[in-house]
């Protein structure tokens, strides 16, 4: 009965009635990028932009805009719950109600904000829910959170068209991915922070579906 009521937490969203209290303080993290020695927390350059992409396990998410050019630094947290200050144990509980995200800072004038999310939908599968792959919960759910309305309206766009070249490529599913104006973004522990650069053999879960995110 236990792992079932735990099981049936993880894919349910927690209120904030229901959901761990937290601390006020931050907790301990790296404060500089592991790859590129970049700070974590800032200052970052004029005319930076700043978008977070929740896509199952954070570990590869974090590495795959990492490389990307144009990408100024990434770091792994946690998003879109009501936990303050939330540590790992807490959140996979699925009782602080995070994503796993990554934090993207990027240059707009070297990789358009459409590239970005082309890459969000091509390289995981944002019809799953509560979950992808064998990483199942509210952690691993499908978001965009992005800082202005602008931003929100490209992002959603950007999902409609995908989940149109899904229908096209015969798919019957529905993308269930959150597109929201940014809330507190908390960073996640120091081991976690550009995980797969650490640990080049760890669990990397990300997974496309196989379908082209069609340009504007």
């Amino acid at each position: 009965m236990f792992l079932i009521d735990m099981f049936n937490k993880k894919m349910t969203m927690p209120t904030p009635e229901t959901a761990l209290p937290g601390r006020p303080s931050p907790i301990p993290t790296a404060t500089t990028h592991f790859v590129n020695g970049r700070p974590l927390k800032g200052p970052y350059p004029e005319g930076m932009k700043t978008v977070y992409f929740g896509m199952g396990c954070f570990w590869g998410a974090e590495r795959l805009f990492w490389q990307t050019a144009g990408v100024w630094v990434t770091a792994a947290g946690y998003q879109g719950g009501f936990t303050q200050n939330p540590t790992y144990q807490e959140t996979v509980t699925g009782l602080t109600g995070h994503a796993e995200v990554v934090k993207v800072v990027y240059d707009p004038d070297a990789v358009p904000f459409e590239d970005l999310l082309r890459l969000f939908f091509e390289n995981h599968d944002p019809t799953q829910g509560m979950r992808q792959g064998n990483d199942v919960g509210t952690t691993y759910r499908s978001v965009i959170f992005v800082e202005g309305i602008e931003d929100f309206e490209r992002a959603q766009r950007m999902r409609d068209r995908f989940q149109q070249a899904l229908v096209a490529a015969g798919r019957k599913n529905t993308v269930t991915t959150e597109v929201a104006l940014a809330p507190e973004f908390y960073y996640a522990e120091d081991y976690h922070q550009q995980y797969l650069a650490k640990n080049p053999g760890g669990y990397c879960g990300l997974k496309g579906t196989g379908v082209t995110c069609p340009a504007a």
